[in-house]
């Protein structure tokens, strides 16, 4: 038995006293991530409150079939210092569900059987033509536990560099920047991704499913009201999707002919949050409701 397994095996079998919380399966322990403990309305998967050294971070509604994400969601905080080194992590009650909450962090060697079946691991990425996108960046973080307990793998999905370096995260960095100076209260993000319409993308032989498109959406009712003239739609809503195919229709986010070669067909298309609904209702066949009451402020 590898380390891995006998650690897993020990929370395991101690995960089913009483103090043990169950943070896959319910959004119940993480609920103030989500704008008036809401969480987004119509989207089908496996809850998960990701956990940190024992404090819940941000919330993921999880896709095992993909093993990956169809958004996650959390509470945006000015970052502070740099980036943390990228020690990736994966979901321990995923691969057990008696087993501790806390991400723990891959270790080197091979890797228990149940943690590969049930969700992405770090080989599903290397030597893959992707890039590990995260959905809640590090970037969208003050605290570095809380920019570290975004490299898990449970918080990424598949993306195309020319998107994750390119309009993506110039998105990101908007956002970032807009956030900070304007939102005097809580900013509730949510950020998630939209299938192919049909003939699914996938990693190594349908390990991770690829997303057509990402998109992101943010809720900050309580905002300074003395806005710049090109801000004054990205207020108390704010909706982006992006491309992460150049080969996809313009239908929903048409292409700049103008933009670097590397990063031409992965533009980004800003949108009221009503429209961005539109398109999730019309790719996924439900009405979805990213926040309560499209984040009106009302009870």
């Amino acid at each position: 038995m590898s380390d891995l397994s006998a650690a897993l095996v020990l929370v395991f079998t101690a995960g089913w006293c009483i103090t043990c919380a169950a943070d896959v399966g319910d959004f119940a322990p993480c609920l103030q991530v989500f704008y008036k403990s809401w969480p987004p309305k119509g989207l089908a998967g496996t809850p998960i409150c990701q956990r940190y050294y024992n404090q819940y971070r941000f919330a993921a509604l999880y896709s095992r079939p993909r093993r990956s994400p169809w958004f996650s969601a959390y509470l945006y905080s000015a970052p502070a210092g740099k980036r943390p080194t990228a020690c990736w992590k994966f979901e321990p009650q995923l691969a057990y569900p008696g087993a501790d909450g806390n991400m723990i962090r891959f270790p080197p060697g091979p890797l228990d059987q149940n943690v590969v079946d049930s969700q992405a691991v770090e080989l599903d990425y290397i030597n893959s033509t992707y890039s590990r996108g995260h959905l809640n960046p590090s970037l969208h973080h003050q605290s570095h536990e809380d920019r570290s307990a975004t490299f898990t793998l449970t918080n990424v999905v598949p993306q195309k560099a020319g998107s994750n370096d390119g309009p993506w995260e110039a998105l990101e960095q908007t956002v970032n920047t807009t956030l900070a100076a304007y939102c005097l209260g809580e900013a509730h993000v949510v950020t998630g991704v939209i299938p192919y319409q049909s003939d699914e993308h996938w990693l190594k032989n349908h390990r991770v499913a690829v997303p057509e498109y990402l998109w992101s959406a943010y809720c900050c009712p309580n905002y300074n009201n003395s806005l710049p003239e090109e801000l004054r739609d990205a207020f108390p809503t704010y909706a982006a999707i992006g491309r992460n195919d150049r080969n996809s229709t313009e239908e929903i986010v048409p292409v700049s002919q103008t933009a670097k070669k590397q990063f031409r067909g992965f533009d980004v298309r800003q949108m009221p949050l009503g429209t961005l609904e539109k398109y999730l209702r019309d790719r996924f066949g439900a009405a979805v409701s990213v926040f309560y009451e499209q984040c009106s402020g009302s009870d």
